[in-house]
């Protein structure tokens, strides 16, 4: 009997889990998974055939080692600093593994390791990355068949709050690691636009995001996601005059962000002064404060530095987080990420009947016998509810239906890759039109 291991069943596990229950149940096979929160894993696997819920403590060797032995396909949920006891393990072990995660420098470092010993170690294989690779690849290949060039390429993606539950100033709710909210854009970002490299800072990210439409949804605005440039080589776009992905928020939102990243309140080095702070108005005060050296008022702030049309946007933006309450700071509270993670949990959660909304959208621009072309492809996702999402949705089902292939022997690849591949992408997208996962084409001329 085959296994498949899950290692996590928070937020983004729902489906995943809900479809390797389907899938273990038709190919009598076994699904374990493990999480540090036994009930959850119990109440998502719904004493269905073939399954078992494991508590784990991923950072022991021996309880983790055990679990990996005993399967035949590993996916990791993790986040990424536990991620990797899970990638030392797979490669000692020798267990192929699938996650939604970038690929870094850690696990190219078993990239050569990984080759040798014939295993197929599968990242980026969510939502973005994941079916963004996925659905432009299979463009591109169709393209170049043809005999086209490419020579722009512009991908957006967001994960958004469904326009039926936008009920708040940032227009924005949780579906997913609210860490991960926190810390967008840290690291800056680089891209190719009109034949020029362009980097930003962190700082310098949220700053004059441009608009787009996207079939009759409301305005987004996009800002660049991390590094772009890294990817031109793996599609195989080092010649293409533009070349940029992005992250979509509500145009409103972004302009908020850019106010949160200027006062710092994302920073994950600042134990010192969290430290002298009792309250939230302490904390947010100490950050303004810190501007000009003297007492602000997020008000004269604004007044100082933010165009005026947005003033009463963001001051009602704020207002709604309730930075400035005299309630006592959490415990185990060590930095500003930490305090601002804990309003955006309370303040932006998904209720029960709420649904979020994944929107993505490629912009291609292509040359074909002295003819330009473009092509506009968008996808459109709603959740069920605060549980079912659209975010679980398309993180979850590429990775099960790319565990359920590989256990099929219907990939055969090995090595460590992202879904850039056809053998990948095919199958795997053909399989997520059936879970009303389908892309909506525009192509001109």
């Amino acid at each position: 009997m085959k296994t498949i291991l899950v290692f996590g069943a928070g937020k983004s596990a729902t489906v995943l889990i809900d479809y390797l229950k389907t899938t273990v149940s038709e190919k009598n096979w076994k699904l374990v998974v493990a999480d540090a929160n036994a009930e959850q894993a119990k109440a998502k696997l719904a004493n269905a055939p073939n399954t078992e819920a494991v508590e784990v403590n991923v950072t022991d060797a021996d309880e983790r080692r055990m679990l990996i032995e005993s399967a035949d396909l590993v996916i990791s949920l993790l986040p990424p600093f536990l991620h990797i006891h899970v990638v030392k393990d797979c490669v000692a072990v020798g267990r192929n593994l699938l996650n939604a995660s970038y690929v870094d420098d850690t696990i190219r470092n078993f990239e050569a390791e990984i080759r040798s010993k014939e295993l197929f170690f599968l990242c980026e294989m969510g939502l973005d990355p994941g079916i963004d690779h996925m659905s432009a690849m299979q463009l591109f290949d169709e393209i170049r068949t043809k005999g086209g060039t490419i020579t722009s390429f512009k991908s957006h993606c967001g994960g958004l709050v469904a326009p039926e539950s936008d009920d708040n100033p940032w227009h924005y709710k949780i579906s997913w690691n609210p860490r991960n909210i926190v810390m967008a854009g840290h690291a800056g970002a680089a891209y190719k636009q009109n034949g020029h490299i362009i980097t930003k800072e962190y700082a310098r990210v949220f700053e004059d995001c441009p608009q787009i439409t996207i079939d009759n949804l409301p305005a987004f605005a996009w800002y660049p996601n991390r590094d772009s440039l890294s990817y031109m080589p793996l599609y195989g776009l080092e010649e293409t005059a533009t070349f940029i992905r992005t992250t979509l928020r509500y145009a409103d939102f972004c302009k908020g962000w850019d106010v949160v990243v200027d006062l710092d309140l994302t920073s994950e080095n600042d134990l010192e002064l969290v430290k002298q702070c009792r309250s939230f108005s302490d904390w947010f005060a100490a950050k303004l404060n810190r501007i000009e050296g003297r007492d602000l008022s997020l008000r004269m702030y604004l007044e100082l530095y933010v165009p005026e049309a947005s003033h009463d946007n963001i001051l009602e933006q704020f207002a709604f987080l309730e930075l400035d309450s005299t309630e006592q700071l959490p415990a185990g509270i060590k930095c500003s990420a930490d305090i601002l993670q804990h309003r955006l949990e309370r303040k932006l959660a998904l209720q029960p009947n709420d649904k979020d909304m994944i929107v993505m959208l490629h912009e291609i621009e292509y040359e074909l016998e002295g003819t330009h072309y473009t092509i506009n492809s968008s996808l459109v996702v709603k959740g069920e509810d605060s549980l079912r999402t659209a975010m679980a949705k398309t993180v979850g089902l590429p990775l099960g239906i790319a565990a359920k292939l590989v256990l099929e022997d219907k990939i055969k690849l090995k090595g460590l890759h992202i879904p850039a591949r056809r053998e990948i992408y095919e199958p795997v997208l053909e399989e997520l039109k059936k879970h009303n996962i389908i892309f909506n084409e525009k192509r001109n001329s």
